[in-house]
């Protein structure tokens, strides 16, 4: 079996889901065991994080560079603006339709409600949690235009790449290649050269850590159900299946419009899409995820590829689809667990805040992703600490879902925002 052919059964999506599979059933059978193979899926994810910034910053700068040569920039910036309102419109408004329709935070069994305040009450560190967490939160909402601004400016771009501030890193890289751009071809070629080996070697270097996928996401399936055990899950269960309702509808919405702007059939854009779902699925690392990206929409799909590397960084970083509809989902399924009216006041401002509170989530990860549905709650007046803990235990499954919103939607996003490719 040659390489290639390795590839595509290692990015399988039937491979991806049989090894979350049976790697779920490993850590509930063997819970003590499994979570000593944490350590492999820490390393497979520090591994690709590795190559992230230097990826992003050559692909920006290199691509301005011929961005500025070819021409057409004004008009692309109007483009880009126009397709950001409108996705972040769009995945707002469908992830509050399938929670209005599905309620599932409403009707609730006596059982699960014991199941939520068993899981309140025995997290013994959850009011100091809360109160870390809303220092972080309480900042968050006092920043004024001024503040995030300057938030985004690196004063050192090298202490911004140590730190791996990709929002920072992006800015830096932005105006250099905007400033590269206007230096004559004959001083930086030299520069040219250098970026685009960096940018090849990155690409490569993510191409050879998916041969080990199918291992690294039994692994990492064991070591989280083994932790967590099916509790949490039973307790947020509707919650999780409505978020899966939207995420499968999103996805779907976003495969459609890249098959539609492609010049190729369904099952060849399906097939393009391969590589950024199983490693969207596998890393819950979005930024880890732009080097398939390209390559799917490049070799795969025949977009041009100095709009692509320029594009799918910016979008990837700023365009947070992901976290929008997380956020919008959230606050929906709180304020029907504590019984609070939803009219069109309500659910237009907790549209509004979730958006913004998904492009305040640039460059953030983890808990404090989860931490920012607190931006939105407080417009409702809703108790988020005690909920907290809630989509704390349950966010491994989420995060891996709002990483595939953002994949694929930004990868559609690309394709609207870039020209249609020739028909071959």
């Amino acid at each position: 079996m040659n390489s290639s052919k390795i590839y595509a059964l290692a990015v399988n999506p039937w491979a991806v889901i049989g090894s979350l599979a049976m790697g779920g059933a490993f850590g509930l059978l063997l819970p003590e065991l499994s979570q000593k193979f944490s350590i492999i899926g820490d390393i497979y994810v520090n591994l690709l994080k590795m190559t992230t910034l230097p990826f992003m910053v050559s692909a920006v700068i290199f691509s301005l560079q011929r961005l500025f040569r070819d021409g057409g920039t004004s008009r692309l910036l109007l483009r880009v603006v126009t397709v950001f309102i409108g996705a972040s419109a769009t995945v707002a408004v469908v992830g509050a339709l399938v929670l209005l329709v599905m309620r599932p935070g409403m009707n609730l069994s006596s059982a699960t409600m014991h199941t939520f305040g068993m899981m309140v009450g025995n997290d013994t560190t959850s009011n100091e949690t809360v109160m870390n967490l809303y220092g972080t939160d309480a900042a968050a909402k006092g920043v004024n235009l001024y503040d995030v601004l300057t938030s985004l400016v690196p004063t050192n771009i090298f202490a911004a790449l140590a730190n791996g501030d990709a929002l920072k890193a992006l800015v830096f890289a932005l105006l250099f290649g905007l400033a590269v751009g206007r230096v004559p071809e004959r001083i930086s070629v030299g520069l040219s050269q250098a970026l685009e080996t960096v940018y090849h070697a990155c690409q490569k270097l993510m191409h050879w850590l998916s041969y080990p996928l199918p291992l690294i996401l039994f692994c990492m399936s064991a070591a989280q159900l083994g932790k967590s055990g099916v509790g949490p899950l039973h307790a947020m269960l509707q919650f999780v299946i409505a978020f899966f309702v939207v995420s499968l509808l999103l996805v779907a919405l976003a495969a459609v419009v890249i098959w539609k702007r492609s010049s190729h059939s369904l099952g060849q854009t399906l097939d393009a899409l391969r590589a950024p779902f199983a490693l969207a699925l596998a890393t819950r690392n979005s930024a880890a995820c732009m080097p398939s990206m390209i390559e799917s929409l490049v070799d795969g799909l025949g977009f041009a590829r100095a709009r692509v590397e320029l594009m799918v960084p910016l979008t990837v970083s700023l365009l947070r689809v992901g976290p929008m509809v997380y956020y919008v989902c959230a606050t929906l399924f709180i304020a029907q667990l504590y019984g609070h009216p939803l009219g069109i006041v309500e659910v237009s401002t907790v549209l509004l805040a979730s958006v913004l509170a998904g492009f305040a989530s640039a460059g953030m990860t983890g808990l404090v992703t989860v931490s920012l549905i607190g931006m939105t709650c407080v417009y409702l007046s809703l108790p988020f600490e005690a909920a907290f803990i809630l989509f704390l235990a349950v966010d491994p499954l989420c995060d891996m879902l709002r990483t595939l919103i953002l994949v694929i939607g930004n990868t559609a996003a690309v394709t609207v925002i870039c020209p249609r490719p020739l028909k071959i």
